[in-house]
C-alpha cells in the first residue's frame, strides 16, 4: 500500500510540474495584421512622386505615391467632365423645348442616351486616374521603400506598410506544447538586439499546425519539427515598433 501510495504521489507531483512549466518557443515580432506589402497596377508601373519616406505615419486612404500615367488621366477627366457638362446642358435645352413643343422626343431621348454615355465615360475615366496613385490600405508605419521616384515598382512592390501602433510576437510553439496554451496567458520574450525583456499576453492561438518557419541558430535543433503559431499582444508596442521580424525566443507562463 505505501508503495502505490508514493507511486501516485510521485504521479501527482510530476503533473503538478508539467503544469507549472513554462512553454518555450522561437518567435518573430511583426505588427497587427503582418506587413502589407503595396504594388502598382501592373508590372510596368513607374514611380512618379513619392510622396512618404520610410518610418512615416499614415491614415488610411492617404496617397502614398502618384505613378507616371497620373498627369495623363487626370487630363481625361478633366475632358469626361466638360463633356458630361455639355451633354447635360443640352438635354436641360431639350427638355425645356420638348415643354413647348419644338423638340421630338426622339432627339430628347438622343440627349439623355448622350449624359448616360457621358456618365459612364466619367466613372471610367475616375477608375484609370484611382490606378494611378497607391493609396495606404490601413492606418500604419512605412517600413521599407523599395522603388523612389523615376524607379520602375517590381517584383518587391512599391513600400511596405505595418501597423506598429500594435505589436506582436508571432510564437511557434511545438503541436506537443499547445494543449498547454491558453487566450490570457502571460508571455515574455527577449532577445539580444533588446535592452530588456518585452512583456505581453496570449491574444489568439492559430488553428493551423505547420512548420516552422522562424530557424533555431542551435545546430542540433529539429527543423522538421510541427508548431502551431501563437498571438502575443504587447505591452508596449512603442519598444520594438522600429524591429519587425526580429527573432526572439519566448516564455509562455503555464
Amino acid at each position: 500500500m505505501r508503495r502505490i501510495a508514493l507511486a501516485s504521489a510521485l504521479l501527482i507531483g510530476s503533473s503538478a510540474l508539467g503544469a507549472d512549466r513554462a512553454i518555450s518557443s522561437l518567435g518573430r515580432i511583426e505588427p497587427q495584421d503582418g506587413v502589407f506589402q503595396l504594388a502598382g497596377p501592373s508590372e510596368i508601373s513607374v514611380v512618379a512622386e513619392l510622396r512618404v519616406r520610410e518610418g512615416d505615419m499614415v491614415e488610411r486612404g492617404d496617397v502614398l505615391a502618384t505613378l507616371d500615367t497620373h498627369q495623363v488621366q487626370s487630363t481625361q477627366v478633366k475632358r469626361a467632365e466638360v463633356d458630361l457638362d455639355y451633354a447635360r446642358r443640352v438635354l436641360e435645352r431639350n427638355e425645356t423645348l420638348k415643354k413647348g413643343a419644338f423638340q421630338s422626343v426622339a432627339q430628347l431621348d438622343e440627349a439623355q442616351r448622350d449624359v448616360h454615355l457621358r456618365e459612364a465615360e466619367l466613372a471610367a475615366a475616375r477608375a484609370s486616374l484611382a490606378q494611378t496613385m497607391v493609396r495606404a490600405p490601413v492606418a500604419g508605419q512605412v517600413l521599407l521603400i523599395h522603388a523612389r521616384e523615376g524607379e520602375r515598382i517590381g517584383p518587391d512592390g512599391l513600400l511596405e506598410l505595418g501597423q506598429t501602433q500594435r505589436m506582436y510576437v508571432v510564437a511557434e510553439v511545438y503541436e506537443t506544447d499547445i494543449g498547454l496554451v491558453r487566450v490570457g496567458q502571460v508571455a515574455t520574450a527577449t532577445s539580444p538586439a533588446l535592452a530588456t525583456p518585452i512583456t505581453g499576453k496570449v491574444e489568439r492561438i492559430g488553428r493551423l499546425v505547420g512548420k516552422v518557419d522562424v530557424l533555431d541558430l542551435d545546430p542540433v535543433a529539429r527543423t522538421d519539427a510541427r508548431v502551431v503559431e501563437v498571438f502575443i499582444l504587447l505591452d508596449e508596442p512603442t519598444q520594438v515598433a522600429a524591429l519587425t521580424n526580429l527573432q526572439v525566443s519566448v516564455q509562455i507562463a503555464n
